[in-house]
């Protein structure tokens, strides 16, 4: 098919809520590790990684080729089947897991995965009510809407009931108005006022993103994570760590998000960089709370044994590479640069992120903060002129999201850095 005629059948032929970037859409033909080309033939450097999945490169071989191989031996079986493919990754993942954690439940996504967290907390505690967090972003389910707390993701008639948001920790944007370190983390104190002022006071557990990704890559503040942990668990209820975005080494030098917070989840939700691309989801808990599932249950493709060969293959990698120490090198030099761009042009009102988890807030004002959304819109079409490939995310829309593989080069980085350049002289006239 020619470009046209692809974007032509995706009008027709596909919800018009499966937005694209781009006034022209851009229509991939092929990629390889950080670059993809485009139908036309022009290269990009890949800053985003199909949101934040592509973690060790697009088609890299040590994960393709075993792929490959597992397609010839057996594509599928639902996990009314055991294969060795999936308990190999299974026993992986808990030899890496924090704490205690152990137990590994198979799906197709991060919203399926958050799904079968919230409904295993409220078996196991025998409360209803789950706290979330204002920014935060758990999926496309019904439920999944409804934890989010992003109003252009929450359409579709969504019924909230027994899901109660807190305020979130956006320093930059802090709803109470203070700073941090002399904030004392009001906003984590605060989740016991909401318990006491919004739920029945026993709550089956606390839901929240490591770093809200599509809130615009938010950063809690050190020490946030352990008193909302306690507070969550003083009253009855499960502390579950979305890392969905986060983990597999993507904030560096660790292997999940969390444990940059020195706290143990009781459970612990992921997908996305998990296979490299591979859709997967993953729940993971501790045998005590997996066990007390009640009822029987199936996933037909969860746990696939091709899905698990691919993520099993991507984990060891990252482990053999040590890439989470080099996103974290790496994702350094890359912030430091964003920092000095900062400097230079004063529509970058913040710039936030972990490794190779990385944000720049775009502002009209520093002093008022008011969103410059169609300021992004117009960053990430000059980026993409430059052929540089970047998201965006945000409240408004305002943020630009940056999490390219793990594997890229500080010359990668630095690639990167000068097409931002440019684009925003482009914009600014600088």
């Amino acid at each position: 098919m020619t470009k046209d005629e692809i974007i032509r059948k995706k009008q027709e032929f596909i919800f018009n809520c499966a937005t694209t970037y781009f006034k022209d859409p851009m229509v991939i033909d092929h990629a390889k590790m950080q670059h993809v080309w485009d139908i036309d033939g022009k290269q990009y450097l890949d800053f985003l990684g199909g949101i934040v999945t592509v973690s060790v490169g697009h088609s890299n071989p040590r994960v393709t080729d075993k792929i490959k191989a597992q397609l010839d031996k057996v594509q599928h079986t639902s996990t009314l089947f055991l294969t060795e493919a999936t308990v190999a990754l299974a026993e992986k993942i808990a030899s890496i897991a924090p704490g205690k954690l152990k137990k590994s439940f198979f799906t197709n996504s991060g919203t399926e995965a958050n799904e079968a967290a919230v409904l295993l907390a409220r078996m196991v505690t025998g409360n209803y009510e789950v706290v979330t967090l204002r920014h935060g972003y758990s999926g496309h389910s019904q439920l999944a809407k409804a934890m989010t707390g992003l109003f252009a993701w929450r359409k579709a008639g969504v019924i909230p009931y027994g899901i109660v948001h807190a305020p979130g920790p956006y320093c930059y944007r802090c709803p109470y108005g203070l700073t941090y370190p002399s904030c004392e983390l009001h906003c984590a104190k605060d989740l016991e006022e909401v318990i006491k002022t919004s739920t029945s006071g026993q709550i089956a557990g606390m839901m929240a993103e490591t770093i809200q990704g599509l809130g615009g890559f938010i950063v809690p503040p050190p020490g946030y994570f352990k008193i909302a942990a306690n507070i969550v668990r003083n009253y009855g209820g499960l502390f579950i760590s979305d890392e969905v975005q986060a983990a597999w080494g993507r904030t560096g030098k660790k292997w999940w998000g969390i444990e940059h917070w020195e706290v143990e989840p009781d459970i612990i939700t992921s997908a996305k960089s998990m296979a490299n691309g591979t859709p997967v989801g993953l729940t993971l808990t501790r045998p005590e709370i997996a066990d007390a599932y009640k009822g029987l249950t199936i996933s037909t493709f969860g746990g696939n044994p091709v899905t698990s060969v691919a993520a099993k293959a991507t984990i060891d990698l990252i482990e053999e590479d040590r890439l989470m120490d080099n996103a974290e090198t790496v994702g350094s030099h890359f912030q430091a640069g964003l920092k000095s761009l900062q400097e230079k042009y004063s529509v970058i009102g913040d710039v936030r992120g972990m490794g190779l988890m990385q944000g720049m807030e775009l502002v009209k004002d520093r002093k008022t903060k008011e969103p410059a959304t169609e300021l992004t819109n117009q960053l990430l079409e000059r980026a993409r002129v430059h052929g540089l490939l970047v998201g965006k995310g945000g409240m408004y829309a305002n943020v630009v999201r940056m999490s390219p593989p793990l594997n890229i080069s500080k010359s990668d980085a630095d690639a990167a850095l000068e097409k931002l350049d440019k684009s925003f002289a482009d914009l600014t006239g600088k």
